[in-house]
């Protein structure tokens, strides 16, 4: 299994915000501990190249992110800052997501995952949201139909925000099935269940708004009936995980009562969907996740889980 994990990531300096250094930091640690490294091959950082993320998100709106970055950063948005490095941080994370996607489409590896930040999953075409600057993961789907040929490509966001962002991007489109088990009413109001697609992306997205206190069970339920649902329509060539663990019951910016041992269950599920039409290909990048000892749990027990099966 390949594994993108580098402390460059660690340069997106955002202070004291819940999406920070520490994240990784603590994550870096717990896998440096763990018997999961013996079954990851470390892959270098990935080259920064502007036109994979301008696939997605126009040249001006990458500029100005830079430019800011530049001028010594600052915010985005209400939720969403930057730092000197940011830029750089961001486009190479994008990158990696991209050859994560190679590594796997053209046969490297059968499975792999980014460690990446700054997260993706909230980012619109034309400006960041919520944490994020580019979406890594809209950004790898892309490549993934426009330069390795695929036809179909299915993303599964259990990040507990709604991915409005990929959302958006893929709406219209009928190669790109989008699935998100979400909080709601949460952040960022989006994600109704009939919010399905328009044109000839309609019913190629699958939304399943779920309420705070929702059971574990309930929710394990509702993730293996809505990805065999996604699975028999999509029949996808490649599994891409935006892969957030804020649905854990001690996150402190989520929570939908999940523990551990609950993102092996959820990962496993993707991993036997996978089998099905798409060969077992899966690229995971993380997203969310915002109490860092649980993260760093939750992370352990998907690459496990994912590299072991």
């Amino acid at each position: 299994m390949a594994l993108w994990k580098d402390d460059l990531f660690l340069a997106h300096d955002t202070g004291q915000h819940p999406e920070s250094a520490e994240r990784l930091q603590k994550i870096h640690a717990r896998l440096e501990s763990s018997s999961v490294g013996a079954h990851c091959d470390l892959q270098p950082l990935a080259r920064i190249d502007r036109s994979l993320v301008e696939r997605i998100h126009p040249r001006p709106m990458v500029q100005a992110i830079e430019q800011l970055c530049e001028w010594g950063g600052g915010r985005l948005d209400a939720d969403t800052v930057a730092s000197p490095r940011s830029g750089e941080v961001a486009l190479t994370a994008a990158a990696c997501a991209v050859a994560a996607v190679e590594a796997v489409v053209q046969g490297n590896h059968q499975r792999a995952m980014g460690l990446i930040r700054p997260p993706g999953h909230h980012a619109v075409v034309t400006q960041p949201m919520g944490f994020c600057l580019f979406n890594n993961v809209a950004i790898a789907a892309q490549h993934a139909r426009q330069k390795l040929g695929l036809d179909r490509v299915l993303v599964v966001d259990w990040d507990v925000h709604h991915g409005n962002g990929t959302q958006d991007i893929f709406y219209r489109d009928g190669t790109v099935y989008f699935l998100s088990l979400h909080r709601s009413p949460f952040y960022p109001g989006t994600g109704a269940a009939d919010e399905t697609g328009t044109g000839p992306g309609l019913g190629w997205t699958h939304n399943v708004p779920l309420k705070f206190g929702i059971s574990r069970k309930e929710y394990l339920n509702a993730f293996q009936q809505s990805l065999a649902r996604a699975v028999e329509r999509c029949r996808p060539q490649l599994v891409l995980i935006s892969a957030g663990f804020d649905a854990h019951r001690q996150d402190p910016v989520g929570s939908l009562g999940l523990e551990v041992e609950d993102y092996g269950t959820l990962t496993r599920m993707v991993v036997e969907a996978s089998t099905i039409t798409a060969g077992g290909r899966i690229v995971s990048l993380l997203e969310g996740g915002y109490h860092p000892d649980r993260l760093a749990e939750s992370v352990e027990r998907h690459l496990q889980t994912l590299a072991e099966m």
